[in-house]
């Protein structure tokens, strides 16, 4: 890696770039939490149809793949730091204005413009942490910043349990305003890191500008690319698909119902947690093939656990294991994606491969509505099982990921 710091004390700009970061991922993830608590009122107040207050989140999700091509470039041409703190103050602003929306178009464009800052200050965040720390750290430093979304659902959570019975859900929404005291710390505190300074200078004294086009300029890169897009659809697929629908599968055909229960959540939110620090550190230990192909093989088995889901108390636990195995993962990418794409892409990088992920895995929820009406559980599961399988024999045909993990072992 082009910059190293090798110290086992957290350095004061290693400090900052975490805290700022783990910060900006538990504020967008408290916004992303913010809509799920406050659709059916939202569904009550304006009258609107299940399909139309679906095509919220959607829209969502195309903005943060529009946010994540843009603020992916403009964070490698321009810098780390202005940008992130750019994408905080986007979707700071359109969160609170969601306080003020009162019709559903306006919504729509408020969460398209949200969406946008959102998938914007994924790349940058994790190009900050990528050269802020040794190669051997980046997998453990990722996972800690991904916690930090964690802490953003739990804030929502009981935001939403306090507010919304009270002042409703346009009181919910002005929270968004939070982030904008994050963007004046984020100015003030951090620099622009070595490597990207360096990458910057070589570029601009060639007289390259970053594009698309690098991701896919060669056979071998464009493989490397597609297949990273292929792991992150099915990263995302399976959370939504299962964190989503978990507690109504189990409710439909097993009569338990555990929907809107703050202990599921909280198990679940810490397997997460737990799963998301174990993967880091074998990430960093041996390397991410073993550590991608662990956690994508047990979870490919686990998903069938739920069927012996008898009682309330064994679904939280299962809940609670779902949770460590599927999302457990999700800080490894921005790890490998960062350490596979030099500097100079980086953030463009990491944006344009996660939020293509987010934007079609992200519809994993309607298909799995789909085969539950039609199909058998035996099935749906099966369907998620066999997703987690093409992401594993796609993760073992990436030579890039077998050179990290021999890397790792050296």
């Amino acid at each position: 890696m082009e910059h190293t710091l090798r110290t086992t004390a957290l350095s004061r700009e290693q400090r900052l770039v975490m805290a700022s970061t783990a910060s900006g991922f538990s504020l967008e993830n408290m916004d992303i939490m913010f809509l799920s608590f406050a659709l059916t009122p939202i569904i009550t107040e304006l009258h609107i149809s299940s399909g139309a207050a679906g095509l919220i989140g959607s829209i969502t999700n195309v903005g943060m793949l529009v946010g994540g091509a843009l603020f992916g470039l403009l964070g490698d041409r321009y810098g780390r730091v202005k940008t992130f703190s750019h994408t905080i103050l986007i979707f700071a602003i359109a969160t609170a204005l969601m306080a003020f929306a009162n019709n559903l178009y306006l919504i729509y464009a408020l969460r398209f413009l949200a969406g946008i800052g959102a998938g914007g200050e994924y790349g940058v965040g994790i190009a900050l942490i990528a050269e802020s720390f040794d190669h051997h750290q980046i997998g453990r430093m990722t996972s800690v910043a991904a916690i930090g979304g964690q802490v953003g659902a739990i804030i929502a959570a009981l935001a939403a349990w306090w507010i919304l019975p009270l002042w409703g859900w346009h009181a919910l929404f002005l929270l968004g305003v939070l982030p904008v005291a994050l963007t004046f710390f984020v100015r003030r505190h951090l620099k622009e890191s070595e490597a990207f300074l360096t990458a910057r200078a070589a570029a601009q004294a060639k007289h390259e500008r970053v594009g698309f086009g690098e991701l896919f300029k060669t056979k071998a890169l464009a493989g490397q690319t597609l297949g990273l897009m292929v792991m992150t659809i099915v990263q995302i697929a399976g959370y939504f698909g299962l964190m989503n629908w978990l507690p109504v599968i189990v409710q439909k055909q097993q009569g338990l119902s555990v929907s809107g229960s703050a202990l599921w959540m909280i198990a679940t939110i810490f397997g997460m947690c737990l799963g998301m620090v174990v993967f880091g550190n074998i990430l960093d230990a041996i390397g991410p093939r073993w550590a991608f192909g662990t956690f994508l093989t047990a979870s490919a088995l686990i998903v069938y656990a739920i069927t012996l889901a008898h009682s309330s108390a064994v679904l939280v636990v299962i809940g609670a294991v779902v949770g460590f195995c599927s999302n457990g993962m999700f800080g490894g990418y921005g790890a490998v994606i960062s350490q596979l794409y030099p500097a100079r892409i980086r953030s463009t990088a990491n944006n344009v491969i996660m939020n293509v992920g987010r934007a079609i895995g992200g519809f994993s929820s309607v298909v799995i509505g789909l085969l539950m009406d039609h199909y058998t559980l035996t099935v749906t599961m099966g369907f998620l099982s066999a997703l987690y399988l093409v992401s594993l024999v796609t993760m073992l045909s990436l030579p890039g990921l077998r050179e990290l993990s021999a890397r790792a072992r050296a």
